[in-house]
């Protein structure tokens, strides 16, 4: 499909990673970006997601959660936010969080941050604390600039770096591998196929 008459899809995310991730994924099944709601966080999402299931009466929609740790499995939290998703709304749950979706693709995210391979963790979707996991995998970077950008200054408070989404951005942008990633994260793979499915039911051929 030209990019001319892509099927163009409204989201809606948590933050700036999870928008960069979107799109990505987007594009990487012919769709078109359109119009990115929300990025402050769960609690705003929550607020907001009958207003954006409305609008996907009329047009694509994809709204993207990290599961954390809300609920046991992606499911009954599903059920919990929106029971009754209009035809267009494609509502997707990261189990646990973003992240876990970039660590599935332990190569290019070892080549990218400066370790070894065998240092990322496989079961990605297993983890409770994906983010964290990144972040100690850039201290063992052997980039001063990885490690000064996402590991959190010394008294800062902070879980993460200064450039930490930043550099994420990058990779996600750049390295990552949607269709490696997906055969290691579940909720990737479903989350893959439902945009693909959106994307076709709204093609004009």
């Amino acid at each position: 499909m030209s990019p001319r008459h892509a099927v163009v899809i409204s989201c809606a995310v948590e933050g700036s990673l999870d928008e960069a991730v979107l799109v990505r994924l987007i594009r990487d099944v012919g769709g078109a970006p359109g119009p990115v709601y929300g990025r402050k966080g769960k609690t705003l999402l929550r607020q907001k997601i009958q207003g954006y299931n409305n609008a996907a009466r009329g047009t694509p929609w994809l709204v993207l959660v990290d599961l954390d740790h809300d609920a046991e499995c992606a499911p009954p939290f599903r059920d919990e936010w929106l029971p009754r998703p209009s035809p267009n709304m494609c509502f997707r749950i990261a189990v646990k969080e973003i992240e876990a979706w970039l660590l599935a693709d332990p190569g290019h995210l070892a080549r990218f941050l400066g370790v070894p391979p065998s240092s990322v963790p496989r079961g990605s979707e297993l983890l409770d604390h994906p983010k964290e996991v990144i972040v100690n995998l850039a201290r063992r970077s052997r980039w001063r600039e990885i490690r000064e950008d996402m590991i959190p200054r010394e008294g800062s408070g902070l879980s993460i770096g200064p450039a930490y989404s930043s550099r994420l951005i990058e990779f996600s942008q750049t390295l990552w591998r949607p269709r490696v990633a997906e055969r290691n994260a579940d909720s990737l793979r479903r989350c893959r196929l439902r945009i693909t499915e959106l994307v076709h039911r709204h093609s004009v051929h």
